[in-house]
């Protein structure tokens, strides 16, 4: 594609997602076209197969068509980092799973690095979500069920589990695990500042740090809050300078602390217990850093990024993470600036939910200021390469 292809093709992509949030069920020429592209920029460095969604059945706001990659195809040897994933049994285990986290937004793996699946979702779904999503819809948007379009109850079985209280979690929480674990996730890093999302007085989302029945541990959990979409605001309001910009960390709802197993941030250099003194730069510079470190890890796990939604600060730090390995020469290594930038707009952003109109309209420019934000990560520590020219 011509250089002047690629600006209409990326103008395209912006004026569809500042129009509207994507949904699965919407279809129409620039969705279908904007779809088409990232398959064609998957392809030229991946082999993958489809997760079909066509009409959201898996997730009303994930892509129709979500893409498991399984190999460098420019690899010349494909078995070096080859996936053993099936993707007719991972199919069956989100169709199993997807009930447990909020929003329907289940674990789905969006980056391969190293044989490693970096995976994205929404935090674990409250009692209310997995009694009935229809009421639940209603009370998490206030009022308004179109809000969350994933309306969809359980399968029967799952439907009679869900009078049983915890019953109903270990069913599909269960599930949630096994697909956890057949991915080979290990550590999930969670940027919730609230151990639970309360709304109206009731805790509409959970967390798998604070699982009273610690089905969870069996991974290693990070909890690494990080400032919501609406902190944006005051980020614009400043002009947009990040610098010297800090959370109130004092707010009643904050109750999550950092909490890092410290053999995770051997060699680092960083003193987390200063995290709540760090501007917005320094913060998502550290947090940055952390999971590239992670990822780097001696061993083959994969890793689990979310949020509350999982479309503001998860898609954030996906997109962060994905622009930074394509910086190292590490993932999608044949794509020019202009394609990286495609894909990461078009398929960690748009195609998995993020509101831009909505957040626009508020002033909460979380994605604006990931693009901006690249200018503070030039230097060689934010390299998965270590000491590299960067």
């Amino acid at each position: 594609m011509e250089e002047s292809g690629r600006q209409n093709a990326l103008g395209e992509l912006l004026e569809e997602f500042s129009r509207a949030q994507f949904r699965a069920k919407d279809s129409g020429g620039k969705v279908d076209r904007i779809e088409r592209r990232c398959l064609e920029l998957f392809g030229k460095d991946y082999s993958y197969s489809i997760i079909q969604n066509p009409n959201g059945e898996l997730c009303s706001h994930y892509p129709r068509q979500i893409v498991f990659l399984e190999y460098e195809s420019t690899e010349d040897d494909k078995n070096m980092f080859e996936s053993t994933v099936q993707v007719g049994k991972l199919q069956d285990l989100i169709n199993r799973s997807k009930m447990a986290r909020c929003r329907g937004r289940f674990v789905c793996p969006v980056i391969l690095y190293k044989g490693k699946h970096i995976c994205r979702s929404a935090t674990l779904a409250g009692w209310g979500e997995l009694y009935g999503r229809t009421g639940y819809n209603y009370i998490f948007s206030g009022g308004s069920d179109d809000a969350c379009a994933d309306t969809e109850v359980a399968d029967d079985d799952d439907a009679a589990a869900a009078r049983n209280g915890d019953s109903q979690f270990d069913k599909v929480g269960g599930h949630d695990i096994k697909l956890l674990k057949y991915l080979s996730v290990r550590y999930i890093c969670d940027l919730m500042v609230e151990n639970k999302k309360v709304k109206f007085g009731l805790n509409v989302t959970s967390s798998e740090k604070v699982d009273k029945a610690q089905r969870y541990a069996d991974f290693t959990l990070l909890s690494i809050p990080y400032p919501g979409c609406e902190f944006f605001k005051d980020y614009k309001d400043r002009d947009y300078a990040a610098e010297g910009l800090v959370f109130n960390w004092k707010q009643d709802y904050v109750d999550a602390p950092l909490n890092i197993s410290p053999c995770l941030t051997r060699n680092l250099n960083i003193d987390w217990r200063e995290y709540q003194s760090w501007d917005l730069v320094k913060q998502t510079q550290n947090y940055l850093r952390l999971l590239i470190h992670i990822i780097n890890g001696d061993d083959s796990s994969g890793l689990l990024v979310h949020c509350i939604s999982g479309w503001d600060r998860t898609p954030l730090f996906v997109s962060l993470l994905r622009l930074s390995l394509w910086a190292d020469g590490m993932v999608h290594n044949s794509l020019e600036p202009a394609e990286i930038l495609y894909l990461t707009i078009a398929y960690d952003w748009f195609l998995f939910g993020h509101m831009l109109a909505d957040r626009l309209s508020k002033g909460e420019e979380i994605f604006f200021f990931c693009f901006n934000f690249l200018k503070h990560i030039t230097s060689d520590e934010f390299s998965s390469l270590g000491r590299k020219s960067r």
